[in-house]
């Protein structure tokens, strides 16, 4: 049976789980998750942003 090269294994995604202890993260660990959720909480402002002009546009269109 061949060796397994690590490198060719799957990387484990990261993922944060809210309330997740994080005694056992690494500083660095814990600078990609902090990437992570900034990046997420732009994609959620974004989102934000989308549906408050849909809304602005169907107040003035109902307003007439």
């Amino acid at each position: 049976m061949p060796a397994i090269d690590p490198d060719e294994l799957p990387k484990k995604k990261i993922t944060h789980e809210l309330g997740q202890d994080l005694a056992l993260l690494s500083v660095g660990e814990l600078t990609e998750r902090i990437g992570l959720l900034k990046e997420e909480i732009v994609r959620l402002e974004g989102e934000m942003a989308r549906k408050r002009a849909s809304k602005s546009a169907a107040d003035i269109f109902f307003r007439k």
